[in-house]
């Protein structure tokens, strides 16, 4: 080694040793994870997807140009998950970082930023500097992704959902959800089959304008679709994946319950979503600023406690909240308007770690109920909605109140917290109708319906409850139409009520170990401002001169060691 070093033409041999080093650390490298939250490591879920692609996948990212440094970095983060998921998947997976419309004529251009709208990638505005010392121009970003298999193409929004409020938290937020949302729509847009979910029908459930987002805007983007009139058949049949109640307004029969009970015992995964008082703000405005929630009498109560929830018939209000228009004064003969909290629709947070709400924006409650789990053995439950630390309740019957909180001793009584609104239930459900069905019923199912009757699940099945209805209806502009599911309507600012929903349809009936890396924490370790503020310029000298001081100590240590080998 040491003769070809020092032969004649060792510098080109340590040149060449050096470039082929290079090449094989671009097509080979890897790297030791030790930040606490695991924040580079790749999930064995998502590893196992992307073995599983056999054609090109290929993923498109518009964060190119110049954007602030917060951009900057979700953008050097985006590469960086892309380039282990190349790793990982090979050659079937590309990618490529592009501007939005550059080098495209005006219509070209116009055509392409419709379509990403039409996909869900909605721009950004941002501040960003022209030329160093000049002022800032205001400039569009378009934070998302296309992700194209086949003939098959999806939108990625890496921001929807987030809370962009919060500055460089909710940036750190969309990085700590990169892998879920480029995996989960790798994922998506592979599957050549998709679930189905089906729409109850026959007790008075929503079929107008205030479901057309949950069903055109939502479920039909990504799964099948189908309206099933509970009474029109005798069993659930199981091309539903999973079965929706959505504010049901009759009460439910004996055999409506055993219908839906035995869709529950054979597997099937489904989603309450339930209105127990007769509450909404069209009665406000039909009264003199007041009015009387009264029970529905849905009749369900007994199933939901044997599966091991119960939805009380209360009101529960939360000072972190929305806001409605009130008049407080006159401007001749037009009121005048003013927007004003409104305990009745409080914003709703997850109160755990579980993946279904966590790192979401805030999720838009209307009147919502308080739930209690109960007792239901081989039934595991987990809060996944839930109001902030100054909540109440209101029991019934419920008077409800433009004006709920006019005094220091009205907000004294918001002292409740935590108060649960959504729950998840997993495990082995039990028949609310063992031991109370009759032989001719359970003949019948046997031979004529070809579904024998359960007592249990057979394995493990899961379902979720939520106290509101009014979570995945959408109100209804004059002018602009149905708007979208959490949108207030006086406020425009749309809050991630869909994107909860669709994170429980793929916990039900996706892939949950995808949806589980949205678990992932990214931790801000930003600097202790007034401490770099102090140490200014010992920080700056170190940052200058310590790099000169390491040369000098390696020329030094170098020039002894030749001395004294040559000596």
């Amino acid at each position: 080694m040491q003769k070809i070093l020092y032969s004649k033409y060792g510098w080109l041999y340590v040149l060449a040793g050096l470039v082929i080093i290079n090449l094989l650390a671009a097509q080979w490298h890897s790297r030791i994870d030790l930040t606490a939250e695991k924040r580079y490591t790749i999930s064995q879920a998502t590893r196992n997807l992307l073995h599983s692609v056999k054609e090109p996948v290929t993923v498109t990212v518009f964060l190119e140009g110049d954007m602030p440094a917060g951009f900057k970095k979700l953008a050097g983060n985006t590469r960086d998950m892309l380039q282990e998921f190349k790793e990982i998947g090979g050659n079937h997976i590309q990618y490529y970082f592009r501007k939005p419309g550059e080098g495209m004529n005006d219509s070209s251009k116009m055509v392409l930023i419709d379509s990403l709208q039409r996909m869900g990638i909605h721009p950004t505005n941002v501040k960003a500097q022209v030329k160093r010392g000049e002022g800032e121009e205001q400039r569009l970003v378009y934070p998302g992704a296309v992700i194209e298999y086949q003939d098959r193409v999806v939108g990625v929004n890496l921001l929807k959902g987030l809370d962009m409020t919060g500055g460089l938290e909710s940036l750190n937020n969309a990085e700590a959800l990169l892998e879920y949302k480029l995996a989960g729509s790798i994922d998506k847009v592979m599957r050549d089959t998709v679930p189905v979910i089906g729409y109850l029908t026959g007790n008075g459930q929503p079929q107008n304008l205030a479901v057309y987002d949950l069903i055109q805007g939502t479920i039909k983007q990504e799964y099948g679709f189908g309206w099933l009139p509970i009474d029109s058949v005798p069993v659930i049949p199981d091309v539903f994946d999973a079965l929706l109640v959505v504010k049901p307004q009759a009460g439910f029969s004996d055999a409506q319950k055993l219908k839906l009970d035995q869709y529950v015992m054979n597997g099937g995964k489904m989603v309450w979503l339930i209105d127990n008082l007769y509450a909404s703000l069209d009665s406000l405005r039909r009264t003199q600023g007041n009015f009387i929630a009264f029970d529905m009498g849905l009749n369900i109560d007994d199933l939901l406690f044997k599966y091991g929830v119960r939805i009380n018939p209360d009101l529960v209000q939360d000072l972190t909240c929305s806001q409605v228009p009130m008049a407080v004064g006159s401007f001749g003969d037009r009121p005048q308007l003013q927007l004003i909290d409104w305990t009745y629709f409080p914003l709703l947070t997850s109160p755990n770690n579980n993946p279904i709400a966590k790192n979401l924006d805030y999720v838009l409650a209307q009147f919502p109920q308080s739930l209690d789990t109960v007792q239901s053995p081989g039934v595991q439950k987990t809060i996944l909605l839930a109001t902030s630390g100054n909540s109440r309740i209101t029991s019934t019957p419920a008077k409800v109140e433009l004006n709920s909180a006019q005094t220091e001793d009205d907000i004294r009584t918001f002292n409740r917290e935590k108060i649960p609104v959504a729950v998840l239930l997993e495990g082995q459900f039990s028949s609310l109708f063992a031991n109370r069905i009759s032989l001719a019923l359970k003949d019948s199912l046997a031979n004529i319906h070809k579904k024998p009757f359960r007592a249990s699940t057979e394995g493990s099945n899961k379902m979720i409850v939520v106290s509101d209805a009014d979570i995945v209806t959408n109100e209804v502009s004059q002018s602009q139409g149905p708007l979208e599911m959490g949108e207030n309507p006086f406020t425009h600012y749309r809050y991630a009520n869909k994107e909860f929903f669709l994170n429980c349809l793929e916990y039900l009936v996706g892939n949950p170990d995808i949806l589980k890396t949205r678990g992932k924490d990214y931790t801000l370790r930003l600097l202790d401002k007034k401490k770099t503020e102090e140490n200014r310029s010992f920080w700056q000298m170190i940052a200058i001169a310590g790099p000169v001081a390491l040369v000098i100590l390696f020329a030094v240590i170098y020039i002894a060691v030749m001395r004294k080998r040559y000596q």
